[in-house]
């Protein structure tokens, strides 16, 4: 009786120990602690996004030295995102049980190791694997990356400092582009494959040296690791945010089931964002991925000038993303996710009806419907994390992003088909009605802005 007393004692202890160091968590404003773990997680998401989209520009080469059909550049677009679905469900399942940050350096490795493996790649079956593989890093590090990013953030002003992060994925999709199109044609294809190995190992090594998520800690009952992380955030700064409401207490370890993520509390969060991440990245993947080579092979644009109009799309989703931190945390996820979709919807069916026979409308509505189509994506890696409590959003968050792979290898392989079968105002027609499919999902997002994570996800 006495020992049970004792354990009893202990948990409630530990229990209000737990409650006070998520109070002092949401306490800190953002400092020069908070900057710094960014800026490391960016560079790793920087590089995420430009061996992502590597092979973007590097296919209208290899299409003429290997003869590949536009069946196998739909396969081979598509193994990326069948590695990059596994890799969010393992990696989302690993963060849960061995930390975020040992989770992300270990797939930031990956990435970086296999990029080199698709340089000196000398064939298309060879840069098959490779991409598969390095698939695996590329998906397992973004949301990861992201739950970390938004388990050391507050509830206030927790969407505009987590998009200007995510303002680096857009960023490094630019740098694809912009350095594609110069380097591609005058250095050689491999040179993108080697910008992002050497650069990912060192930000690797950067990572492994960050602190590990003090959220996390507290879920796994490590309050000592715990405390020390919080009290380096504190040091960090003498300004504390107004006091809050206590935070909700983290469930008891017997609790962190992933089939809670279909339970009724959370069910109907968790199919939202499965549907809105797979509208999303199939439109914007897809139209990633293919508009290099449809700028090139349909409208007949010379390899440089196909390679820059390609480019367009991720300048006009850094400028759209740029404005979107400014203003999330006071119009909500909620309706710039509906609007977006909606407004990509209106333009891609433009496209489809009357306007693929023109490049130029082509470059203007394409790159339009990418900016806010894409847009879209990055608040979902903010809205994504925020739905679900510490003891499972990696994996919740990892699980909704599979969703993306899956769409993404589906997309790719599917346009084309369509090119070769129905033509290009089919491929836009079908983006449109999978953006509307989109726009109708997002009416069901809760509104999850100024509130911190214990309250939205007890």
């Amino acid at each position: 009786m006495q020992d049970s007393l004792q354990g009893n004692t202990r948990l409630v202890e530990d229990r209000t120990e737990a409650d006070e160091l998520l109070r002092r968590i949401e306490s800190v404003p953002f400092s020069g602690w908070h900057a710094r773990a960014r800026v490391i997680v960016g560079s790793a998401t920087f590089f995420d996004a430009f061996d992502a989209l590597a092979l973007a520009f590097v296919l209208p080469v290899l299409i003429s030295i290997w003869h590949i059909a536009p069946v196998q550049i739909g396969i081979l677009i598509g193994a990326s995102y069948v590695g990059q679905l596994i890799g969010a469900l393992y990696f989302g399942w690993l963060a849960e049980r061995i930390g975020r940050i040992r989770s992300a350096t270990w797939a930031i490795a990956i990435m970086s190791v296999m990029s080199l493996g698709c340089a000196l790649s000398g064939n298309f079956n060879v840069l098959l694997v490779c991409r598969f593989i390095q698939g695996i890093g590329v998906g397992g590090e973004m949301p990861v990356a992201a739950t970390y990013i938004n388990e050391l953030s507050n509830a206030h002003g927790r969407g505009k400092y987590f998009m200007l992060y995510e303002m680096i994925f857009p960023v490094g999709l630019m740098a694809a582009g912009q350095l594609g199109a110069v380097l591609v044609p005058s250095v050689g294809w491999e040179t993108m494959f080697y910008v992002g190995a050497v650069p990912g190992l060192v930000v690797a090594w950067l990572v492994a040296r960050l602190p590990e998520s003090p959220r996390w800690l507290i879920s796994r009952g490590r309050l000592a690791e715990a405390e020390a992380v919080v009290r380096a955030m504190e040091a960090s700064t003498p300004r504390r945010n107004p006091p809050r409401t206590a935070a909700t207490r983290p469930a008891p370890a017997g609790q962190r089931r992933l089939g809670e993520l279909l339970s009724p509390f959370y069910r109907k969060r968790t199919l939202i964002v499965w549907v809105l991440w797979a509208a999303a990245f199939f439109v914007s993947n897809s139209l990633n991925n293919w508009l290099p080579t449809l700028y090139k092979t349909v409208y007949h644009l010379p390899l440089k000038d196909a390679l820059r109009a390609a480019s367009y799309t991720n300048i006009a989703q850094v400028v759209l993303l740029l404005g979107c931190a400014f203003v999330i945390d006071r119009i909500g996820r909620r309706n710039w996710t509906v609007t977006a979709f909606c407004a990509g919807a209106v333009m891609l069916a433009g496209l489809g009806f009357y306007g693929a026979h023109s490049v130029d409308s082509v470059m203007v509505f394409a790159t339009l419907s990418y900016g806010v189509i894409g847009s879209t994506a990055a608040v979902l890696y903010l809205y994504t994390p925020e739905v679900y409590p510490t003891r499972m959003r990696a994996a919740g968050t990892g699980i909704a992003t599979s969703w993306l792979r899956l769409a993404s290898a589906v997309g790719p392989s599917l346009v084309g088909m369509l090119v070769h079968s129905g033509g290009v105002n089919a491929v836009f027609l079908l983006f449109a009605g999978v953006s509307v499919v989109g726009a109708v999902a997002a009416l069901g997002m809760i509104e999850t802005r100024g509130r911190s994570l214990e309250e939205i996800a007890p």
